[in-house]
């Protein structure tokens, strides 16, 4: 039995023929014209008889057809292995036994290789946008939606029907309290984006949680919808690493906009269930099945009919896209920086990361605020000697307001390449907001001041951008391998979710009208929302100086990848030459 050992490599200009004994002798050779700027490579393997196996440089973008002969993707991991097996295919053959050329047809590495336009890359960018971006955001509006309509139902009657007898005052909070412990516990769900595709993983999410959210409409007791909310908490919690996901689609200084977009649905969701609320509870006298439990219904119906859309559509990398041309998929993952390989060393680093854990302490003291004004708001305005009615409605604006701001905020967040200087500029508008709120009463200020309704609008848009924004910072500043970025987000998911877990507990019924308590807890929030982030920004800066210092870098713009090819400083893309990738922070 005899095995093959004798190659000649072929590979551009090079060629490097064999003799008998296995040595490598070097020689000139032709190279073939190319055509799309794209180069085919393929290695013959023969037996030993013939004692040849070549590289050579194909002049077309189709592979020519010939027997025994099989393609792989050298970018892609799940193609590279099929190619390593092929190759590893040397059967033991009988000495003398004939044998057919096998011939295996590798595809070059796209990094390399792969030239393209600007507007190539707008054209993939915009694909991505459409296609990826609306439809997280739609289903995340789903999802805030069902979450955050239990604040228009309490004031629909959905108290008074469910409560017990001898009532019991705490069942709301429980409710409220039973779907972040849920969020908290099955925050490590995130890191499964990784692991399973995303069309599977996202419809069954969807389609769970929109059954759930309409089994709320038929709770006959708190104990039975307290239950219900934890059974939606775990569903939601597995979507809250779609930030993560876009990551694999965008740069890092196109994340924000596209976060925003995303998150941007829950004020649009918020003011959507308000004025579904405010139609559903003027009707209320037509319709034969309590308000409440309609606006369940309504609201989780949305979510079975769409998971089969999200199913059809969502893509789980660049290269599965069904939207995208097959060039397209190249320049897709060409257009980003190839990951790390995974590491368990890696991943530690990222839980001992200090600038992870202060965007998760951000996140945390932002969610105060961020999860209990939608819940609570409601019943604030209806303290504040409004009708039920007026409250639904009066519940809208300031969601609207904070859906267009948030949008302006990314847009230009993107366009200078920054993070840190409108987190803080926001965070201290929804401090000033809430600090007015908790002083209202020192002010003499009546319950139904138009001042106080005034201020929820800094309150809510500040603090809705900084949820963006952070998320964004803690995506953008993560380097590494996929795996430790993934328990880095996982660990803002789960660190920021104990917000939530206090923020049902700042607005109980025997603080009103003014939920002096609540209010200024909030507003403390969000001012140590400012000096975390100020301090954070600072270090990251330093800390930017001191790798340019030793990298030998001058210039560059923050945020983004440093990359300085070889062979001269040439800047085009294409080419074979090696990159040297820097790591900055974005500020």
């Amino acid at each position: 039995m005899t095995m093959f050992s004798n190659y000649t490599f072929d590979s551009g200009n090079k060629e490097q023929p064999t003799n008998n004994n296995g040595a490598i002798t070097s020689s000139n050779s032709s190279t073939s014209a190319t055509t799309s700027g794209e180069n085919k490579r393929k290695m013959i393997i023969t037996p030993p008889s013939t004692s040849t196996a070549s590289w050579e440089s194909s002049s077309s973008d189709s592979l020519e057809k010939g027997g025994g002969e099989e393609e792989y993707d050298d970018d892609d991991p799940f193609e590279r292995g099929r190619g390593k097996y092929n190759r590893s295919r040397r059967q033991d053959v009988d000495d003398g036994e004939e044998q057919s050329p096998m011939t295996v047809k590798r595809k070059p590495n796209p990094r390399k290789e792969l030239s393209f336009t600007a507007e190539e890359e707008r054209a993939v960018v915009r694909k991505f946008d459409k296609k990826v971006v609306v439809l997280m955001a739609v289903l995340y509006m789903l999802a805030f939606l069902d979450r955050s309509n239990i604040g228009n139902a309490k004031i629909a009657n959905m108290d008074s029907d469910l409560q017990s007898n001898p009532p019991n005052p705490q069942f709301y909070s429980h409710a409220l309290s039973s779907f972040y412990l849920a969020y908290l516990l099955f925050e490590w769900m995130a890191i499964l984006w990784r692991l399973i595709p995303a069309h599977i993983y996202v419809s069954v999410l969807v389609a769970s949680w929109g059954v759930v959210a309409c089994l709320q409409g038929i709770a006959t007791s708190y104990p039975v919808l307290i239950v219900l909310r934890f059974l939606l908490g775990i569903g939601e919690a597995g979507f809250t690493g779609v930030p993560f996901y876009l990551s694999f689609f965008f740069k890092r200084e196109e994340l924000a906009l596209r976060t925003a977009v995303f998150i941007s649905a829950a004020p649009l969701a918020t003011s959507f269930s308000s004025t579904l609320a405010f139609a559903i509870t003027s009707l209320s006298s037509l319709i034969p099945l309590a308000p409440w439990r309609l606006l369940f219904l309504l609201e989780g119906l949305p979510c079975i009919l769409i998971a089969p859309l999200a199913y059809s559509l969502l893509p789980s990398t660049p290269s599965t896209a069904p939207f995208l041309t097959p060039r397209q998929k190249k320049i897709a993952r060409f257009r980003l920086p190839p990951p790390s390989p995974p590491s368990t060393s890696s991943s530690l680093t990222a839980l001992r990361d200090p600038i992870a854990w202060t965007t998760s302490l951000i996140v945390l003291l932002t969610n105060l605020a961020y999860s209990s004004l939608p819940a609570f708001l409601p019943t604030i305005l209806t303290s504040m000697g409004h009708t039920p009615l007026s409250s639904q409605a009066l519940s809208a604006p300031p969601y609207l307001l904070s859906f267009l701001a948030v949008l302006i905020t990314a847009y230009l967040s993107d366009l200078y390449r920054t993070r840190g200087p409108f987190l803080v500029f926001h965070a201290c508008f929804s401090c000033a907001g809430y600090l007015l709120l908790s002083l209202s009463q020192s002010l003499s200020l009546p319950p139904g001041s138009w001042v106080r309704y005034c201020a929820v609008f800094p309150a809510a848009v500040g603090f809705f951008n900084v949820v963006v924004l952070s998320i964004a910072w803690n995506v953008n500043n993560q380097h590494g391998d996929p795996k430790a970025k993934s328990v880095g987000f996982a660990l803002m998911q789960v660190v920021g979710q104990l917000g939530p877990l206090a923020a049902t507990r700042l607005y109980p019924d025997r603080d009103g009208p003014y939920y002096t308590f609540g209010m200024g807890v909030c507003a403390a929030a969000m001012g140590m929302v400012v000096v975390l982030a100020v301090g954070l920004r600072v270090y990251m800066r330093r800390e930017n100086q001191k790798w340019e210092k030793e990298q030998g870098e001058r210039g560059g713009e923050e945020g983004v990848m440093l990359m300085d090819r070889g062979g001269g400083g040439d800047q085009e893309r294409g080419g074979g030459e090696e990159e040297k990738r820097v790591f900055r922070y974005m500020l």
